[in-house]
């Protein structure tokens, strides 16, 4: 009987420390650290303050230079059932190799250069978690899903127990897509720069090509001479209009020293080229002229006998009146003809 009594009493103080055990265990590990069975209802704890503080001072360190790091604290020690060897042992944390083939495993699926999977949004400089299965998310989107969950579970894969270990990939995929973008904006600005100069400096083949080519040449030749002109546009060409007299004086005076008065001879040839013109018309009057063929009758009136015809050097007749007339009505010193403004010499008929 007392045998019987002593491994009745083992036996009941075995499943006593068993459910105990158990019960610690559900109480550790099932059940979230900061729950509480004296209130349940109590919200989760944020992380310490001290927590933050050390966070803060690596975020300052990658900064300075990028470095990874695992963001899990150590391991919880093992609950009473796990040292009896009721609830298998959790796995011990990865060595820097494992991190290495993990890393490698979620650089060859891409997973850094596609959207996180929680948010679906680029990763671009913002800080980036990769999980112990491989899997990359935003840091914040993690904490918020781990928060709203009540658990650590992988959001693609559901594993539990993951490490979490801070990467910078996707932060110099990004820098490296930026700088390519520089870089090719930066190479076509100086090609469209150099053809630019190209099409400033040679002539295209093409018909309405050169034809815009030389319309903004001389676009440009307008504009400069309209920048380094006076700004006073009257005063301008007044002294153009001075310089364009100044130099039509020298050339009627440089013409009328070379005129030389015509011979017998030429004024024979002068007449006889007015008598095939066969016009006896006098160009300021409009009136007849007396031809110089006909000999003047004995009989003609006084009035006829002042309207005398006088021959031009330049082949041109006029009343002696209406020459002498256009004469004193000119300014020059030396009238031109009034019909082809040459200097003249003159002869009465």
């Amino acid at each position: 009987m007392a045998m019987r009594k002593g491994l009745t009493s083992k036996a009941s103080n075995k499943l006593v420390i068993t459910s105990v055990a158990f019960q610690d265990h559900i109480t550790r590990s099932l059940l979230h650290q900061n729950f509480s069975l004296s209130d349940p209802l109590m919200r989760y704890k944020i992380q310490a303050p001290r927590k933050r503080v050390a966070e803060r001072g690596l975020q300052t360190q990658d900064q300075q230079e990028e470095r990874e790091y695992v963001l899990d604290s150590a391991p919880r020690p093992l609950t009473l059932a796990q040292k009896l060897g009721l609830v298998a042992s959790p796995a011990g944390r990865l060595t820097e190799d494992e991190w290495t083939r993990v890393k490698a495993r979620s650089v060859q699926q891409g997973d850094s250069a596609q959207p996180c999977a929680i948010c679906r949004e680029e990763f671009c400089l913002q800080p980036q978690v990769l999980l112990s299965c491989s899997h990359v998310f935003h840091r914040a989107c993690l904490k918020a899903f781990e928060r709203f969950s009540g658990r650590k579970c992988c959001p693609m894969c559901r594993k539990e127990q993951y490490e979490t270990r801070v990467i910078h990939d996707a932060a110099r995929l990004f820098r490296h897509q930026c700088a390519i973008r520089i870089q090719a904006c930066w190479r076509g600005y100086v090609v469209r720069r150099r053809y630019r100069k190209l099409r400033k400096s040679i002539c295209p083949k093409d018909k309405q090509l050169r034809r815009k080519f030389f319309e903004a040449k001389l676009q440009e030749l307008n504009d400069s001479f309209v920048r380094y002109c006076h700004t006073d546009t009257e005063a301008f060409l007044s002294d153009i209009n001075r310089s364009l007299s100044s130099s039509r004086r020298v050339f009627q005076q440089l013409e009328r020293k070379h005129v030389s008065e015509p011979q017998e001879s030429d004024w024979d040839r002068i007449q006889s080229q007015v008598i095939q013109r066969d016009v006896w018309d006098c160009p300021i009057c409009l009136t007849a002229l007396c031809r110089p063929s006909l000999p003047t009758e004995a009989g003609t009136s006084s009035h006829q006998q002042q309207r005398r015809t006088l021959l031009l050097s330049c082949s041109h007749l006029f009343h002696q009146l209406c020459l002498e007339a256009f004469e004193a009505f000119s300014i020059e010193s030396r009238p031109s003809c009034p019909l082809c403004r040459s200097v003249y010499h003159k002869k009465n008929i």
